[in-house]
């Protein structure tokens, strides 16, 4: 009782913990949500090139994890801790390259590669940051329930950064949204090409300011990113006892690599996730397009997604006593299956703009669960093998990067499929309406294709082997051989 009286983090340290993982789902949801439309209609780079830059850019994305992992596995100890210099120098270069992101330079020939490679540099410079914050939560306190509790911390403060991600982009961008143009591709006669041409003239200004707009966001956000790394790094203190053993000695990144990936509970519980991941990505990547052509509802969808995200944030508690009362699995199980129906009704139903609010509040609580649960269940898995490899040691970087490698490799591989689809199906840039075949693909991006991936993720969770029981016995055991 001593022991875990000294390891209790206060209420001050969880809130600065948690602060820190807002700037990583801030842009991740801005990003998320709007940079397919943004490249599409607003760079207007044609939806082959954007799938290509969209694909890229999450694969470089999760290359560069185990990348940083390794590089953090050979970072020495400093006065300031291992992790938290990494925090401290990619943020200024992170926030310049995520800026130049939504910046249209006045090139036509290269804007293609402009996009390519500040998203790349972008995503880079955030697993700079990210990486060594996931892993952060392994040296705050060997205490799990302190640790669970810091995790629930962070969980509503990273949705919350998506409610602002989404608030601020969408509201901000919603203002001097550019109109559309009436279908200037079917049966058009000279005169109407002719008129066709003027608006297209006219529509330039309102186009502009767009454009101006998405830079006022990158702004905004980047000072949020500022404030909460700042945050972050004066209010959190790295503990390098907090996960060290008795008998630690040093093992190779290669060796521990290795270890790592034969850890069967690990290997099950990012199966599970990924396909989660992948259901829940596609419906990120393609919800503004699917609001605006296929629902029909193109000033709405900002405010729709910030409803999901206000309902997600508000049950983050309720999914931390859910799994405290009645343990991780059946949160999973229960959490993650619940958006099942919600995506249904999307499919099948042609629903009012009243339904889709009600359809995307009860979405929302099923978000909150795939937010909470992969970042809680991390650390009992971390456990687990600390005890079977008890002389191997500094791993937990490892661990948090090649779950996040695999999420996102299989997500950017989804999103580049995705948008070339929209190609292939005749999808028409800044159109007011959308051949029915883009509805079409748009309504599976977002409902039938996420379901299956749900379904898939259940049955594999099925076979994860930690449960209340286990997480108990592990607790006591690693405090034995502390």
């Amino acid at each position: 009782r001593l022991q875990e009286s000294r390891e209790r983090l206060s209420v001050c340290s969880k809130l600065c913990y948690a602060v820190g993982g807002a700037p990583y789902q801030i842009t991740g949801c801005a990003l998320g949500f709007f940079l397919q439309i943004y490249l599409l209609d607003v760079a207007q780079v044609d939806a082959f090139y954007a799938s290509i830059i969209l694909f890229a850019g999450r694969v470089w994305d999760a290359i560069t994890d185990p990348m940083v992992g390794f590089f953090i596995s050979k970072t020495s100890w400093t006065r300031f801790g291992r992790l938290m210099p990494w925090i401290l120098f990619s943020t200024p270069f992170a926030i310049i390259s995520y800026f130049l992101i939504w910046f249209v330079p006045d090139i036509s020939t290269g804007r293609v590669m402009w996009y390519l490679v500040f998203y790349c540099a972008f995503q880079t410079l955030v697993t700079c940051f990210h990486v060594p914050y996931s892993a952060l939560t392994m040296f705050i306190s060997r205490e799990q329930s302190e640790r669970d509790s810091a995790t629930a911390y962070r969980m509503t403060v990273e949705v919350l950064g998506t409610v602002l991600g989404a608030a601020i982009q969408g509201q901000i961008v919603g203002i001097a949204d550019a109109p559309c143009i009436e279908s200037p591709f079917f049966g058009l006669t000279n005169s109407s090409v002719a008129m066709v041409e003027l608006n297209v003239t006219h529509d330039t200004k309102s186009l502009t300011d767009t454009r101006n707009a998405y830079m006022i966001a990158a702004g905004v956000i980047g000072g949020l990113y500022v404030l909460c790394a700042l945050i972050l790094l004066l209010g959190v203190r790295e503990k390098r006892e907090s996960s060290e053993l008795q008998s630690d000695e040093p093992v190779s990144f290669f060796q521990g690599l290795k270890l790592v990936m034969s850890h069967g509970p690990y290997i099950k519980l990012i199966a599970g996730f990924l396909f989660t991941s992948l259901a829940f990505m596609l419906l990120e990547g393609n919800f503004a397009l699917f609001c605006t052509y296929t629902l029909g509802f193109r000033n709405e969808f900002q405010n729709i997604l910030l409803a999901i995200m206000l309902s997600a944030t508000l049950t983050i508690p309720f999914w931390q006593w859910f799994l405290t009362r009645f343990g991780k699995k059946t949160a999973v199980y229960v959490g993650i299956s619940s958006a099942i129906p919600f995506l249904m009704t999307v499919a099948v139903v042609d629903i009012s703009l009243f339904v889709t609010y009600v359809v995307a509040v009860a979405a929302g609580i099923s978000v909150a669960a795939a937010f909470l649960l992969p970042w809680s269940m991390l650390p009992d898995v971390i456990d687990d093998f600390k005890l079977q490899h008890p002389s191997s040691h500094s791993h937990e970087a490892i661990f948090f990067s090649f779950y996040v490698f695999f999420t996102k490799f299989t997500a950017g591989v989804s999103l580049g499929i995705s948008t070339l689809s929209l190609d292939f199906a005749g999808y028409q840039t800044r159109a007011c309406f959308q051949p029915g075949q883009v509805k079409f693909t748009l309504k599976m991006l977002v409902s039938a294709v996420p379901v299956g991936l749900i379904l898939l993720s259940l049955l594999l969770f099925k076979l994860y082997p930690i449960d209340e029981e286990k997480r108990r016995k592990n607790k006591k055991a690693l405090q034995d051989l502390r």
